[in-house]
């Protein structure tokens, strides 16, 4: 058991956190492990899956190992691996799931809310503790607010509790199910999510990130840029064509 495990199925990345015997933390090795099975795909993934090993945790986050010993400057490098780790996956051009097989806390529920889906067990329980180690949440947990709402996100990382799923509210998972039906969930979801062209996933999900850094205006102006750039590759008007002929006439709009 060691660094984590990426397998390629049916044009689907799987990525395993593989140290159940240690809650499957990540070690600072495992960062860069990652971030480079993220950014090097191939030609042939259409998606990524992240899981834990083992039925009882999906990651602890960062090895309590990894804080030891830190200087202002060790730490400063530390956390600028797991914010380009985190950065890999958030602007992956193919679509990010995180399947939430058990306890996930710290860096690992960073990785969640940076993946584009969530689906979880009900019994899973989620966390930011960083702040009973005596240091900040900090990187994606940026991102925590947008799913709970502000006054929520600041008590779960003030207090670094753990909370149940339903605390997260309903815009966290995407889907739930039950621990024996937690794949067929997210072979379901993958079914939805890999039949697009690759080049328009990819834009959508360039522009996910520029919604993230800017406001309307400047978002808006990006969109119709990259709307209009995608009608340069063939693949976009065999897509249109393709839609047009399996949706039925009334569905399609106008009197074309």
């Amino acid at each position: 058991m060691g660094l984590p495990t990426v397998a390629d199925l049916d044009r689907v990345r799987w990525i395993t956190f593989n140290r159940p015997e240690a809650a499957n933390a990540l070690r600072v090795e495992d960062l860069d492990h990652v971030a480079d099975a993220v950014r090097d795909l191939g030609g042939g993934i259409r998606a990524i899956v992240f899981t834990g090993a083992g039925e009882r945790t999906f990651s602890a986050g960062m090895h309590l190992d990894a804080f030891r010993d830190l200087t202002p400057i060790t730490a400063r490098r530390l956390i600028a691996r797991v914010a380009d780790f985190l950065r890999a996956v958030r602007r992956s051009p193919v679509p990010t799931v995180a399947m939430l097989n058990g306890t996930c806390l710290g860096a690992a529920l960073e990785l969640a809310l940076a993946c584009d889906i969530r689906i979880a067990h009900p019994a899973v329980r989620l966390g930011l503790p960083e702040v009973k180690l005596g240091i900040p949440s900090v990187a994606d947990a940026a991102l925590l607010p947008a799913f709970v709402g502000l006054s929520r996100a600041r008590e779960m990382i003030l207090t670094g509790d753990l909370y149940d799923l339903e605390a997260f509210g309903p815009g966290f998972a995407n889907r739930v199910a039950e621990p024996e039906r937690l794949r067929a969930a997210t072979l379901a979801m993958l079914e939805k999510l890999t039949g697009h062209t690759p080049q328009v996933i990819a834009a959508q999900k360039s522009l996910f990130e520029t919604w993230l850094d800017n406001g309307i205006t400047t978002s808006v102006s990006s969109s119709v840029d990259v709307f209009g750039d995608l009608f340069d590759d063939p693949a976009t008007a065999e897509a249109v064509e393709r839609y047009q002929h399996r949706t039925p006439r009334s569905a399609r709009g106008g009197t074309s």
